[in-house]
């Protein structure tokens, strides 16, 4: 696991499964949209695309330990420098 900070910018974003995630398998990757505005940032994923076979919509989000995905303080607006390029991946049933 890397520990080297990463730029987030707002708008879309496409992410790679580094584990599988209920019947996704990795490395599928993810689609969604990033919000930057706030303490920390917000990534929402719409849809799965499986390496083999069709794209799936999913409701699901990007979330951290004990900081979640504050922004370091450097970050500018719409841009978030988190600590970490990894986040763990949960199934929602809506977004809040």
């Amino acid at each position: 696991m890397s520990t080297r900070p990463i730029t987030l910018y707002e708008g879309p974003i496409e992410s790679i499964l580094e584990e599988d995630l209920g019947t996704l398998s990795s490395p599928s990757r993810l689609y969604g949209r990033v919000w930057t505005e706030g303490p920390q940032v917000v990534i929402r994923y719409y849809e799965a695309h499986p390496l083999e076979g069709d794209k799936v919509p999913i409701c699901a989000v990007a979330r951290l330990g004990k900081g979640q995905l504050r922004k370091r303080p450097e970050s500018k607006p719409g841009i978030a420098i988190l600590e970490s390029p990894t986040a763990m991946v949960f199934v929602v049933d809506a977004f809040r």
